[in-house]
């Protein structure tokens, strides 16, 4: 376990006779009861081939540690907890493949802009931008995914997407992973929360029922809505017991965004 600044960042590593796999996601220290009785946390089903171009993996040498996703054929998103602590010559991104097993293309990485006020305070600007070094190549399978305009009405359906585990602690699993969530107004989120402040105005929560939502390997992966991108994967209690899932909201820091695309060194 890695302690960063305050933050709780749980890596596990698992050797099998296929890619190592690493997964990772921030959790919440949580001694309450589970409101979930399911045995599979997780709920959802595989992706159907081609329904979410825009996904990336995100990796190193041991294989996969955390979702990101296209919104330029330069640039990828992702959570600021996935890249913090590697260094940039380690990362890959991984487009056009569903399946972990059988990769497609793979980019390097030559800049990594993680929100200067990541962390601070605690679970807050969980966001980070990645500029690849060579353009990504456009095909079916590989597309990017426009950000918010306007914010979303409480109660809109999402999709999440990512190669996340389907229950606590365990293996992320080859094929890519789908599950639709309802977004869950800011006001309402905190109140499930029991109006934790690590809610902050810069995430959007989601919510259906206990036994669905996000779990490790998800980290930084895309939830769409409307054909937008609306959330980025960054905290929850540990892995879909009953409350809401907490994302980065891109709308939220678009102005960020465009000022690092964009090449401003200003926070």
């Amino acid at each position: 376990m890695k302690i960063v600044e305050g933050v709780f960042v749980v890596v596990l590593i698992f050797v099998a006779a296929g890619p190592t796999i690493t997964v990772g996601k921030l959790i919440k220290p949580f001694q309450g009861n589970a409101r979930s009785q399911a045995g599979r946390i997780v709920g959802g089903s595989i992706a159907e081939d081609g329904l979410a171009p825009y996904q990336v993996s995100l990796q190193t040498i041991w294989g996969h540690f955390c979702g990101g996703c296209i919104i330029d054929k330069d640039w990828v998103l992702t959570a600021g907890h996935c890249v913090i602590n590697k260094y940039m010559e380690d990362i890959l991104v991984m487009t056009g493949s569903q399946n972990l097993a059988k990769p497609g293309p793979l980019y390097g990485v030559d800049q990594v802009h993680v929100h200067c006020n990541y962390d601070k305070p605690t679970y807050h600007n969980d966001i980070a931008l990645l500029h690849l070094n060579t353009s990504i190549v456009w095909n079916e399978k590989t597309q990017s995914v426009p950000l918010p305009t306007k914010p979303m009405e409480d109660g809109a359906d999402v999709l999440l997407t990512g190669w996340g585990s389907e229950y606590m602690w365990g293996d992320s699993p080859d094929d890519l992973k789908k599950v639709d969530l309802k977004y869950m107004e800011h006001s309402r989120c905190r109140e499930a929360m029991n109006d934790d402040p690590n809610v902050d105005v810069g995430h959007i929560c989601t919510f259906t029922k206990a036994g669905e939502g996000s779990c490790h390997g998800d980290s930084g992966g895309p939830l769409v809505s409307g054909g937008y991108l609306v959330g980025l994967v960054n905290w929850g209690m540990p892995c879909a017991i009953g409350y809401p899932d907490m994302h980065a909201s891109p709308l939220f820091y678009h102005d960020w965004i465009r000022s690092k695309m964009s090449g401003n060194k200003k926070c």
